[in-house]
């Protein structure tokens, strides 16, 4: 009894060791930042304007204004995962060039060359940065912008989303909220109680009144199926879910033909009306 005793002491001790860990370290389990930058978009023959903003707390972020090769049908602004930098979304780039679109892309603060360390208010301040370049450095129309979020960053633009007034919202592979989704990740640990982030995705979207696209794979190995499913729900009209197909990095819109041209006919369409609606 006394040898049960020891090891019941010695694994409560453990696991209470293991929540004050992640507790406190729950930032490094969220935030995968990369400072190298591997890629230019010039190396794929993409004219581009190195862009520097300033945060309303005095952080500096980094990103790539791409024009489109023509007559733009509208601004992308970017909002890439948790995970790299900027460098490492060429294939987006290409895409949305392809397609006609000028794209924004930047790095949060602690990505790539942005200043600072990751968090969640701060990534909403960057967000809001970012627009501010857009819509008054750039003298762009809101009902012109594209606001797009893979994963992680498809909270930060629903938050973004739910401030302004865009042309359209696209969340890509994106989960409801980080308790949420911890909570299936780690289902040993008191998550719920634990979190310090929320990044409360379905949430921020029930303010949003822009046309919404939701574009999910089955196979998402991280973020499950229905996390997307959900979010198309609370989505208000109009709206449209794309089904991908491959794991959470690997079923990106850009992989097939027919899913990017989805995605272009729906913003076209939705800046298509708001452009009328203007007038």
């Amino acid at each position: 009894m006394r040898m049960l005793l020891k090891l019941v002491i010695f694994m409560a001790a453990g696991y209470a060791a293991l929540l004050l860990l992640v507790f406190f370290a729950q930032s490094y389990l969220i935030y995968f930042p990369q400072r190298n930058i591997t890629f230019t978009p010039d190396r794929e023959g993409l004219a581009y304007e190195p862009v520097t903003i300033a945060t309303a707390d005095k952080e500096t972020l980094h990103g790539w204004f791409v024009p489109a090769p023509s007559a733009a049908k509208g601004t992308i602004l970017f909002f890439h995962g948790n995970a790299g930098n900027i460098s490492h979304r060429r294939d987006y780039l290409l895409t949305f060039y392809r397609l006609g679109y000028n794209t924004f892309i930047f790095d949060y603060r602690g990505y790539g060359r942005s200043s600072g360390s990751p968090s969640e208010t701060g990534t909403y301040q960057d967000a809001s940065a970012a627009w501010q370049y857009l819509t008054e450095i750039k003298a762009i129309p809101p009902s012109r912008i594209v606001l797009f979020g893979e994963s992680l960053g498809g909270a930060v633009a629903a938050w973004l989303a739910a401030k302004q007034k865009p042309g359209t919202l696209v969340l890509a592979s994106v989960f409801i909220s980080v308790p949420d989704l911890a909570s299936e990740l780690y289902p040993f640990l008191p998550v719920r109680l634990l979190s310090r982030f929320q990044y409360n995705t379905i949430d921020y979207l029930q303010s949003v009144t822009c046309p919404v696209l939701v574009a999910h794979s089955p196979q998402d190995e991280i973020v499950p199926f229905w996390h997307g499913q959900a979010l198309f729900q609370v989505a208000a009209e109009p709206k449209l879910f794309l089904t991908l197909q491959g794991g959470h990095n690997e079923g990106f819109i850009f992989s097939r033909k027919e899913w990017a041209m989805a995605l272009d006919d729906f913003i076209s369409t939705r800046l298509g009306e708001a452009g009328r609606l203007s007038q």
